[in-house]
């Protein structure tokens, strides 16, 4: 039976590569114009010590047998980061199993109150594919009450790329998009065959040409903290700090809290939005009726 090639790795591989100069890896710039950007095959395989008959192999994702040494020496080859460098290892010895359904995932009762007692500055927990598990009354008030969004729209990477009131909440969007593909790109190797991430996928690349774009250049990215700055129809101009934290019990869960310097102004507009979202049932940046 032939063996199916490992796309993944093939794509992941090939991306690095024409991201890194010579200078960059350490080689010589060679004279003239160069047909390739980034590095050649030969040179790669030069800096990780194997033959360029096995990088080219393992590029063409035709090498199921790769060794953990010679992962090692790619990475450092390619000056993957410590995220490239596990997402490498992820992808080049991925599960085969065949395309299955995931379970729904639910956020504990406990975890809900802990959300929920946050009452000064927005809170999201988020699950597989980006899809937004639950936020607080800030979180809803900011972005939209996601509870009154159809199931299969509560997702952050179909309001970004699809609702343009969503889309118009970041000053910054083309940043904060490309976070949210990378995140993706991320999930995709820890989950290559969840049919709901291909789904996704396949919905926003006909839809949007700067997500197919991102998606073939295959960056991954963590969201762990950072600062994003917002612009909201109602209150104005905030600009909010964001820790993320993963639950011990669920990896794929993560409860990201924004925050924002005391007696400052968007501290203060988060105040008014709070004041604005109880006192009125009014119709959130992207078009969905508050309760």
């Amino acid at each position: 039976m032939v063996q199916e090639p490992n796309t993944e790795l093939r794509d992941f591989l090939r991306s690095r590569r024409a991201k890194i100069t010579p200078d960059a890896a350490g080689l010589p710039s060679p004279p003239g114009l160069r047909r390739v950007p980034g590095l050649r095959r030969e040179e790669v395989a030069q800096l990780a010590g194997v033959s360029v008959d096995y990088y080219v192999r393992l590029e063409r994702g035709r090498h199921v047998n790769v060794s953990a040494t010679v992962l090692e020496s790619i990475a450092r080859a390619l000056r993957l980061n410590d995220l490239e460098r596990a997402h490498l290892f992820r992808v080049a010895k991925p599960t085969r199993i065949h395309p299955r359904a995931l379970p729904p995932q639910r956020v504990r009762p406990g975890l809900r109150l802990l959300l929920d007692s946050i009452t000064d500055v927005p809170a999201l927990v988020l699950g597989r594919r980006m899809d937004i598990l639950a936020g607080n009354h800030l979180a809803r008030a900011l972005y939209t009450d996601f509870e009154a969004l159809p199931p299969r729209s509560r997702n952050m990477a179909r309001l970004a790329f699809l609702d343009e009131g969503f889309r118009s909440l970041y000053v910054d969007w083309e940043n904060a998009a490309r976070g949210i593909v990378a995140s993706l790109r991320l999930y995709a190797g820890r989950h290559p065959h969840d049919p709901a991430l291909a789904e996704l996928v396949a919905e926003l690349s006909s839809h949007d040409e700067d997500f197919r774009r991102w998606w073939a250049e295959h960056d991954v990215f963590q969201r762990t903290h950072g600062t994003k700055h917002l612009r909201h129809p109602v209150v104005g101009d905030l600009v909010l700090g964001y820790e993320a934290f993963t639950p011990v019990d669920d990896p794929e869960q993560t409860l990201g809290i924004s925050t924002a310097e005391p007696d400052s102004p968007t501290a203060e507009r988060l105040a008014l939005l709070a004041d604005w979202a109880r006192s009125e049932r009014s119709v959130s940046p992207s078009g969905a009726t508050r309760r």
